[in-house]
């Protein structure tokens, strides 16, 4: 499309135009505003519920800088992030207090901020020519405001932004970076290069994906170098010659640039050259080349992932539902549509600077997504949160794509309007009508969709409740209305996967909160006596009972709940909606702990390597003998403690399964668990020889008949469910003993 079509009759030459842009701009900055209003501050106290464990990680952080301890590098928490989030929260956190709200707000403020740079750049990038004159207003004021409108609507940004994940920090300083980068150099201004130094070093303290800014850098000043070489011929036809003055203007620029960004990120890149380990940490665990996640080579994998990114722009997004909803793509079709139209318009017009610096931007920052992937958590798919950083470009590139198909229009279809504008109904729309109706259309009819998706199904949504934890948050609010005195104690059973950072971060009661995992009860009573016995004195224990829906501890309620019945007096219990709390008191810490008193020697030696070496039995705090036959009741489980080893050759993930056969030797009953040591971790990486404990809870089923029944044993191999024999018997099951049921008195 000819150039001149929107310069020659596009620019601001009269008072009257430019205060027609000027309304304009105000209208579509209305919008925007309204827009991130409703959608990033709208009820943030209270959405998303709950604290995801990598925010709480963040606020624990910024716990300890409040308290002091400072750092660029926070590494000791889910593997490490930067510090700017941390710092961010602190601030938060000291005027809000330990609140939801002061973790979520800063990101939501980088978030909304973000929407009106990117609005800035698309009216720079685009309503300006290589001089800084407004040439083509109305062009950057549609690009800029497509934008700008589409990435404070997204819902996919939406989501992000209400959370206190560090990725929002990223775009918040790469936007004005690369604007002050482009003004600063088309006005040959030292100080906007300055301020571009400034924002370039303070993205290594935003977020891993920002490590490839450099690269965007790198490859589109490399571009410009090239230009220069045809304009002023170099050394050798490659260089251009350093004696123009041109090139020495472009060097002394440079160099401003380079020494700023160096000098601001001069604490983080010292703190990296010291402690190398931290700056892979977590990029090297989910790289897609690990051989771990590339069974099938690292080129596969590679294109597998990408195939899954490139999903995301119209087909299938990300699976996480903390930062999407239901695999929502980050484009819906008709964004979609436009945006692969933007990218072919952007590739064919690369020699335009803007053009090209956005096919860079995209290229070089979809590649930290690309380049990680989510096998090692059981997922396939693109990363919304991994890029983040390219998210501006994708955005500016449907605003490029829509005004480039207005003027495509315009150019071949004379009869929809004058040069100066459009028509509608054969009466003229004038550009400054026109663009900011279209903007705040768009912003309308998208905004309201992401309202009602967000604030209604989202985050409603049980896999959200799952994804944030709520159960926790829930729990906090919950230990800070009872203020429990401080010579009282919680134990909070959790299994080893949900480390409850949320809570740590809520909680501040005056009676310690003690978390155990208990999903195992390998040394179970000895650590809940160990830790009640470093406790000065106290009156009485409360522990938390999780319904099953909210957090699953395979059986870790009822171990405690057998060790507490056993050595302290139960008080009763008070339900709650994912939970219930059991209060005992009279606690006795003179004996040894233990979950039975002794084991009956049962020594059972399989094929597949693994031995059962005893059995205990019993019902509420007494062991029963396996010689006599148990009475088995509906009102009280009985407990079934047994005891295995490993050899040492042994690689296999094995369950055992307890099974009820009546006297016609029919199986009427059957329960199953994956064997775990206190770690927990499955009998391939048991230690050899040493003894572990599991415990079984055995209730007869409502409809069980009255009678005798047998109770036995088969051990199998989870993952191909073949069972493992006797040795010298080759048999698979095991009778361990015989129980009663008495029929209704």
């Amino acid at each position: 499309m000819p150039e001149r079509s929107y310069t020659a009759h596009m620019s601001l030459k009269g008072s009257n135009e430019r205060k027609s842009f000027t309304i304009a701009t105000a209208t579509i900055l209305c919008a925007l505003v309204l827009a991130v209003t409703l959608l990033r501050f709208y009820r943030l106290s209270a959405l998303p519920q709950g604290i995801n464990s990598g925010e709480a990680a963040n606020a624990m952080d910024a716990l300890d800088v409040l308290q002091g301890d400072h750092a660029v590098f926070f590494s000791e928490k889910v593997e490490g992030r930067e510090g700017m989030v941390v710092y961010a929260m602190a601030v938060s956190i000291a005027l809000l207090g330990r609140t939801e709200l002061a973790l979520h707000l800063p990101l939501s403020l980088a978030s909304s901020a973000t929407v009106f740079l990117v609005f800035w750049l698309g009216l720079v990038l685009f309503g300006k020519d290589a001089a800084g004159r407004w040439t083509t207003p109305w062009r950057g004021l549609l690009i800029g405001g497509v934008a700008a409108g589409l990435l404070a609507v997204s819902l996919g940004q939406t989501i992000i932004g209400r959370t206190a994940y560090r990725p929002p920090l990223f775009p918040l300083f790469l936007v004005p970076c690369l604007l002050f980068l482009w003004e600063g150099w088309t006005l040959r201004s030292r100080w906007r290069v300055a301020m571009a130094g400034v924002c370039a070093g303070l993205l290594p303290y935003t977020y891993i994906p920002a490590r490839f800014t450099p690269f965007l850098l790198a490859l589109f000043g490399l571009s410009f170098v090239l230009s220069l070489r045809r304009s002023e011929g170099g050394v050798k036809g490659l260089i251009p010659s350093i004696a123009t003055p041109r090139v020495r203007t472009e060097l002394s620029l440079a160099s401003t640039f380079v020494v700023v960004a160096l000098l601001v990120a001069a604490p983080i890149l010292l703190y990296f050259a010291l402690n190398p380990e931290n700056f892979v940490s977590r990029s090297g665990r989910l790289s897609v080349f690990d051989p771990a996640f590339s069974p099938s080579g690292p080129l596969h994998a590679f294109l597998s992932n990408a195939w899954y990114h490139l999903l995301a722009f119209g087909f299938r997004g990300d699976p996480f539902w903390r930062h999407n909803f239901a695999e929502q793509p980050m484009l819906n079709l008709w964004e979609a549509f436009f945006f692969w139209l933007g990218v072919g318009i952007a590739a064919r017009h690369w020699q335009r600077p803007a053009y090209r610096l956005l096919l860079l931007w995209l290229v070089v920052l979809m590649a930290p997504a690309l380049l990680s992937t989510d096998r090692s958590v059981g997922y396939e798919g693109p990363n919304t949160l991994r890029i983040i950083g390219a998210a501006p470009a994708v955005y500016l590139i449907i605003g490029l794509s829509i005004w480039e198909t207005f003027c495509f229009l315009k150019e071949r279809f004379p009869g929809l309007g004058l040069r100066r504008g459009f028509s509608l109904l054969g009466n003229r729309i004038e550009p400054a009508v026109l663009v900011p109706a279209f903007v705040v259309g768009l912003v309308v009819t998208q905004g309201i969709f992401t309202f009602l998706t967000y604030f209604q199904d989202w985050a409603g949504s049980p896999e959200v409740f799952a994804a944030y934890h709520q159960e926790w948050t829930d729990l906090a609010r919950v230990l800070n209305a009872e203020a429990r005195a401080s010579d009282e104690v919680y134990l909070l059973p959790y299994n080893d996967a949900d480390r409850p950072f949320g809570l740590d971060y809520l909680y501040q009661g005056a009676a310690p909160a003690h978390v155990v995992v208990a999903t195992t009860p390998h040394n179970l009573a000895q650590k809940i006596k160990s830790t009640l016995a470093n406790e000065e004195a106290f009156s009485a224990i409360h522990y938390v009972d999780w319904n099953d829906d909210y957090i699953l501890i395979e059986n870790g309620d009822e171990h405690l709940s057998a060790v507490l019945s056993k050595y302290a007096r139960y008080l009763g219990n008070v339900q709650y909606p994912s939970f219930r709390i059991h209060s005992y008191a009279d606690v006795d810490l003179t004996h040894l702990w233990t979950l039975y008193d002794s084991l009956e020697p049962l020594t059972v030696h399989y094929d597949g390597g693994i031995s059962l070496m005893g059995i205990a039995l019993g019902q509420g705090t007494d062991q029963l003998s396996t010689l006599q036959i148990p009475k088995l009741e509906e009102s009280h489980s009985l407990w079934l403690a047994l005891q295995w080893q490993v050899s040492p050759e042994l690689d296999n993930d094995y369950s055992a399964s307890l099974r009820l056969h009546d006297d016609s030797g029919a199986p009427v009953f059957q329960k199953d668990i994956v064997l775990k040591d206190a770690h927990p971790a499955p009998t391939s990486r048991w230690t050899a020889e040493e003894p572990v404990d599991t415990l079984f809870y055995l209730s007869p089923p409502a409809n069980l008949a009255p009678g005798e029944y047998e109770l036995r044993l088969l051990v199998y191999d989870f993952e191909t469910l073949k069972p493992t024999v006797e040795l010298g018997v080759w048999e698979p099951e095991k009778v361990l003993a015989r129980l009663r049921l008495d029929g209704a008195e």
